[in-house]
């Protein structure tokens, strides 16, 4: 996966992305740098909002995303901001023309 995918970075988050013809595989990680347990939750429960809010603009296979450092000084719209790019960067999101 790691190998095959693609991946990209932002200040708040990173993700690996691995296009298929299947539907959407999501992971959300987040290791012992960011915190403790209550904080590493947090920050997957964070991704996972932003993820379902775009989940049906996003195309079809495996996405794993990692919680950085900085996640928890991030602002919700910076957060949002960055996903975003991230999605975009990898060409992830749909076009209109693909549904």
């Amino acid at each position: 996966m790691y190998r095959k995918g693609k991946d990209a970075h932002s200040s708040s988050v990173v993700l690996f992305f691995l296009p298929a013809n299947e539907v959407h595989k999501v992971g959300f990680t987040a290791t012992k740098k960011i915190g403790n347990a209550v904080k590493r939750n947090r920050a997957k429960r964070r991704l996972r909002a932003l993820f379902l809010e775009s989940s049906s603009s996003l195309k079809d296979g495996t996405y794993i995303f990692v919680a950085k450092q900085t996640i928890h000084e991030t602002t919700h719209q910076k957060l949002k901001s960055d996903f975003e790019k991230i999605l975009n960067r990898l060409d992830a999101v749909k076009k209109k023309s693909d549904d």
